[in-house]
């Protein structure tokens, strides 16, 4: 237990002073007793409560006791449930998400989706945007400003080019999770899933037509987030048909890739989902929260402390009054 004004300990010395005065108290009392004894043969003694006149003044003392020592604001430490975590939304921002093959169009949905997203979270959930194309960029760092965070999601543009490893690598260098240089084997070992996450109130949220066209390799990108316990959930846009879509003069037809995002997912103990529509995106995102988690932390208890001393002082009073008709 801490104290947050230690220094009210000082008034606490008023309990001595207040036992030191019923003590001088009861034995003139006793005195005065003794001088009326002799005049009617003891009956006044005979007639005394005993012990049980001590009961009151004790509960009084104990609450008072306990008022004076919730001056000093005491701090208990006791496991509270909270939802917290930290959730990376990872954008795809290339030209393909222009396209129209879920209304009103893949980029539109997702950062519509986003931002319903951002605003059913408690403030406990720190949330930061990463955005990619041919490369990544953190264009939030994670918090719990949710202006900040919607203003960076309303931001976001179609550009050019896709690599779903920088956008993964980025997501975990904003997460401030250290990540190593992926390097260029076909034969990577293939890492254990952590189903739960080492650091599983970090997720990060790949939001992509999982078309790739830029290094590094996605995977061994994914690989790096299983080894440190962050999992993925893969959000796939788009259709598996897919769609024509115009950029810069070109006709060029783009369609979801779910076998990647799949994998990825697969590979730190994630999930994949499809999102043909704005809608689906919505009950995708209803699914994807934060653990709740038991965490210690430390809370005032001013109001227990002067409760318990205002419940010892009516008991006190209560007794005196059914006992001795008064009050002290």
């Amino acid at each position: 237990m801490n104290l947050i004004w230690p220094a009210m300990l000082v008034s606490l010395i008023c309990v001595p002073i207040f036992v030191g005065l019923y003590i001088v108290f009861q034995r003139r009392r006793q005195k005065i007793a003794a001088s009326y004894d002799f005049f009617t043969g003891g009956q006044i003694r005979s007639r005394q409560p005993g012990r049980r006149r001590h009961i009151p003044p004790l509960l009084f003392l104990i609450g008072f006791s306990l008022l004076l020592f919730s001056l000093a604001r005491p701090q208990m430490t006791v496991n509270l449930p909270r939802v917290e975590g930290t959730v990376i939304l990872v954008f795809d921002v290339s030209g393909s998400m222009a396209a129209e093959d879920v209304q009103p169009n893949r980029m539109a949905a997702a950062k519509l989706s986003a931002t319903e997203f951002v605003q059913r979270q408690p403030s406990s959930v720190q949330i930061g945007v990463v955005a990619f194309s041919e490369g990544g960029l953190s264009v939030q760092v994670p918090t719990n400003d949710q202006a900040a965070i919607l203003a960076s999601i309303n931001r976001l543009n179609p550009e050019q080019g896709t690599s779903l490893g920088y956008g993964i690598l980025t997501a975990l260098n904003t997460l401030a999770v250290e990540s190593s240089e992926t390097t260029e084997s076909e034969d990577a070992p293939t890492p254990t899933p952590v189903p739960q996450g080492t650091n599983s109130p970090a997720i990060i949220v790949l939001i992509s037509d999982g078309e790739n066209t830029a290094p590094p390799d996605p995977f061994e990108a994914a690989y790096s987030a299983a080894e440190r316990g962050v999992r993925i959930y893969s959000i796939g846009i788009g259709s598996p048909e897919g769609t024509t879509l115009s950029i810069n003069g070109y006709n060029v037809h783009t369609q979801l890739n779910e076998t990647v995002l799949e994998q990825i997912s697969g590979l730190t103990g994630g999930e994949y989902y499809h999102a043909e529509s704005g809608e689906d995106l919505k009950d995708i995102y209803a699914n994807i929260s934060p653990e709740l988690v038991i965490k210690p932390e430390k809370i005032e208890a001013t109001a227990l402390f002067a409760g318990a001393g205002s419940l010892f002082l009516l008991l006190g009073g209560g007794l005196m009054l059914f006992w001795f008709g008064r009050l002290p």
